[in-house]
């Protein structure tokens, strides 16, 4: 079917995007690095998207063989979508929710997650949608469950949306959809004015389960690092993403960043803890001539989004810039260090003007004790 098409070799070694075979077969892979068959094909006049399976289960050939039955009845006129959802069970939204909640239990970590998954869907979305079938909901479906609170619930009706998507996107995978309605409808919606300074956390007893489900994740090696070396120093994304081996001395501990790349527009020197620097270790497998420690699979500079987004796909609801408030509330509610340590580590200005003028001091060597009890916590051991 493919002469010039996929190998197993690319298929082992694809990034997250498309990867195109033939015949309108192709390779989706999600960031997190689920990777699945979808197969472009036009059925009566309709241009449609076919799941074909995940590729840890279906095969390269098999999935070749497939499009190449569907392509043959579809030039002689089958109505394939009909046929493919005829002897299956179909299940209802409401069963669907179940189903996934069931499957993502486990890398979420947390039964209070998996509760707000289920108890935000049964209170928005199954009066309306809940029996009907995964298969049958439409775009305007969807607009008429998040009209109503768009705008007078605002955080809440974007969770709903998301957690409608990820039941969209697992029917999109057994073959019961060929779209996602829950990203179609953003057009549809107004702008929501939204609160851009402060970036939902996570509880600080929820972090190290956090970054075990990162880690796990099949995503790219330095988008991983990244997120995990981010929480670690307790550090801004956009440092860490733009961060330089020129700016590591590994040999000492420390990370400088230069003031040009502060928010503050001051030095910082950042202690890294055992774990961070095993952390950079890993992370050398993908250096590149760029210098960049996280560098992306194409020698950029990761985008913030990446890293929000590979967080949120494995269960969390949260900003990957939200990690900062985690750290400061371990500081206060979970050890002995000064306030003002925390502050500096954070790269936070501390009092007026002449207080800070006579503390010169960046209390480095009480912020290496204190990033180092923060590794030791997330590593499961109690902080100092």
């Amino acid at each position: 079917m493919a002469r010039r098409g996929l190998t197993e070799k690319a298929i082992k070694a694809a990034k997250p995007g498309r990867h195109y075979d033939a015949a309108g077969l192709l390779l989706r892979v999600s960031p997190a690095g689920g990777k699945y068959w979808v197969q472009r094909l036009t059925v009566r006049g309709r241009r449609l998207e076919l799941g074909l399976g995940n590729a840890d289960i279906v095969t390269m050939q098999e999935a070749r063989d497939i499009a190449h039955e569907n392509r043959r009845r579809a030039r002689a006129g089958d109505d394939i979508i009909t046929a493919r959802r005829k002897g299956r069970t179909v299940p209802t939204f409401r069963e669907a929710a179940e189903k996934v909640a069931e499957l993502h239990r486990p890398t979420w970590r947390s039964s209070k997650h998996a509760d707000d998954f289920i108890n935000s869907l049964t209170m928005y979305v199954h009066p309306l949608l809940g029996d009907r079938k995964v298969s049958d909901i439409s775009t305007a479906d969807v607009l008429a469950v998040l009209s109503p609170i768009w705008l007078t619930k605002a955080e809440t009706a974007r969770r709903v949306k998301q957690r409608m998507g990820t039941i969209f996107k697992w029917g999109m995978a057994k073959g019961w959809r060929s779209d996602n309605p829950a990203e179609a409808v953003s057009e549809a919606l107004p702008a929501q004015a939204r609160d851009k300074t402060h970036f939902r956390s996570l509880p600080y007893d929820e972090v190290a389960g956090c970054i075990a489900a990162v880690r796990d994740s099949k995503a790219w090696l330095a988008t991983k690092a990244a997120i995990e070396f981010t929480i670690l120093t307790a550090a801004r994304s956009g440092e860490v993403r733009n961060a330089t081996w020129a700016e590591i001395d590994l040999e000492r501990g420390v990370w400088t960043v230069p003031a040009i790349k502060m928010k503050m527009k001051r030095e910082h020197r950042v202690p890294l803890s055992t774990r961070a620097q095993e952390v950079l270790a890993e992370v050398r497998q993908v250096q590149d001539a760029t210098g960049l420690v996280f560098p992306s699979p194409r020698g950029k500079t990761l985008s913030d989004m990446t890293l929000s987004k590979l967080v949120k796909e494995l269960g969390f609801d949260v900003h990957v810039h939200g990690f900062r408030s985690s750290f400061r509330q371990w500081c206060q509610e979970r050890t002995s260090f000064p306030a003002e340590v925390a502050e500096a580590a954070l790269a936070h200005s501390s009092g007026d003007e002449v207080v800070r003028a006579y503390a010169r001091s960046d209390l480095f060597e009480r912020r290496r004790e204190m990033m180092q009890a923060w590794g030791d916590y997330l590593a499961g051991r109690k902080a100092v």
